[in-house]
């Protein structure tokens, strides 16, 4: 169960997502950024923040500074896994009219303008799943141009109807990890993740840091060797130091959100301080070439 939702049984594909389409595409990402010696880099941009027409803007500049994916958020009112920045923004994408069929709208624009980058929206259970096995939400994800989807609060243990369901739409299911996750958890989670494996990088929610766990790199190194799909870590990662610092310690990709959403400025339409921070963040990531 998620929450208090039943889900019904359902087989898992043979390969899980990991032979979908959206899998591959994510995959060629992850390739072509290690053929270069470097880190993908991986923003995160709120849909609708701070309204439609700008947060479309904002998803192209960051793809245009850099990006080797893209993760999407979608607005929700409880966005459980999301410190103050995220939150924030995403309450103001709501008060602005962001709803799911915006979102998919949103997604669908990016992807026309930029096909060869992958998409991943971000988003929790009851948006996409609610009451059913979440069939009709991986469809128009999928039609809209999305390659994978991360669900923060669904876990392999519940997460299998979903998996089916976005298999058939040819997504892929991008699970998360934490300082927290026993070994043997780690494992199982990492044998049904697809795209990448996402690894927190520290114990709570998201939000720009100053500095990173001292940990971390052994965590990186730890959560590689559970893993057959590329390792990307996210929640905390905000400065180009932490970008050296995650590529040196063999991270595949870094996800960066609250520094980009605080780089918009407090009304959220600064891009062109977002370009500047996406750039220096790509530029550090290419440490391993150095």
């Amino acid at each position: 169960m998620i929450g208090s939702i039943a889900l019904p049984a359902m087989p898992l594909p043979r390969d899980g997502t990991r032979e979908t389409g959206g899998a591959k595409a994510i995959g060629r990402a992850f390739a072509r950024a290690a053929s270069e010696r470097r880190a993908a880099l991986i923003p995160y941009v709120v849909a609708g923040y701070p309204d439609a027409e700008t947060s479309f803007e904002i998803a192209l500049a960051a793809i245009d500074s850099g990006a080797d994916l893209l993760e999407i958020g979608l607005p929700y009112s409880d966005p459980l896994a999301d410190g103050a920045t995220l939150q924030r923004a995403s309450s103001a994408a709501l008060k602005a009219g962001a709803t799911l069929d915006r979102s998919i709208k949103l997604l669908r624009g990016v992807a026309k303008a930029r096909p060869g980058v992958p998409l991943v929206p971000m988003c929790y259970a009851n948006q996409v799943i609610g009451g059913g096995d979440g069939t009709d939400a991986a469809n128009r994800l999928a039609d809209a141009g999305a390659s994978g989807i991360i669900v923060a609060d669904l876990t392999p243990d519940e997460g299998g109807p979903f998996e089916a369901a976005a298999g058939a739409a040819g997504l892929a299911v991008v699970y998360l990890v934490a300082p927290t996750t026993p070994v043997a958890r780690r494992e199982r989670i990492a044998v049904r993740t697809a795209g990448f494996l996402y690894c927190v990088s520290l114990v709570g929610v998201t939000g720009a840091r100053s500095s990173l766990p001292p940990q971390v790199a052994r965590l990186v190194r730890d959560v590689k060797r559970s893993s057959a799909v590329p390792v990307a870590v996210g929640f905390g990662v905000s400065r180009p130091a932490h970008v050296r610092a995650l590529a040196k310690a063999g991270a595949d990709g870094v996800i960066v959100a609250s520094a980009l959403v605080d780089a918009l400025g407090p009304d959220g339409r600064d891009v062109n301080a977002l370009i500047r921070l996406v750039r220096s963040l790509r530029e550090a990531g290419a440490t391993l070439a150095a």
